[in-house]
């Protein structure tokens, strides 16, 4: 339903987790080292913005989407990392329905389109993603409301 917000799951960054991500996948200086992420505009040892977003999908996952008739994505149409995830930092995913609408060339098909925010502890966002998920329809005939 349009203006749905919801909770879902929480996740601690750890440094190890962090130096690994950092390691496997993105290994600029500010995710591998404490000094030169403090040097940083960071301010400190920092998550991979992509770390943050694999977290983000784990808890989509896990929150919602392995329990739906989740068809895919088109795509993620906007992506933002606000605040720096720092080791110890532990993040909520809160989900917002921003659209529905059935497929036009495929009526078995819902086109949902959420915006997801990782949380801080003081409710800060950390990373803001707009998404559209496919989602398949309980009764293609029937027309949303």
């Amino acid at each position: 339903m349009v203006g749905e917000v919801k909770t879902f799951g929480s996740y601690e960054f750890t440094r190890e987790e962090i130096l690994a991500f950092a390691r496997e996948f993105d290994p600029q200086p500010m995710h591998l080292d404490e000094a030169a992420g403090a040097a940083s505009l960071l301010g400190g040892l920092a998550a991979s913005g992509w770390h943050t977003c694999a977290v983000m999908m784990r808890l989509v996952c896990e929150g919602f989407l392995e329990r739906s008739a989740g068809m895919g994505s088109p795509g993620v149409t906007e992506n933002k990392w606000k605040a720096p995830v720092f080791p110890g930092d532990v993040l909520t995913l809160r989900r917002t329905v921003l659209e529905s609408r059935t497929s036009k060339s495929r009526p078995e098909m819902g086109l949902v389109t959420f915006r997801f925010e990782m949380l801080k502890p003081d409710r800060s966002v950390a990373l803001d993603a707009v998404c559209v998920i496919m989602i398949g329809r309980r009764n293609p005939g029937a027309r949303l409301a």
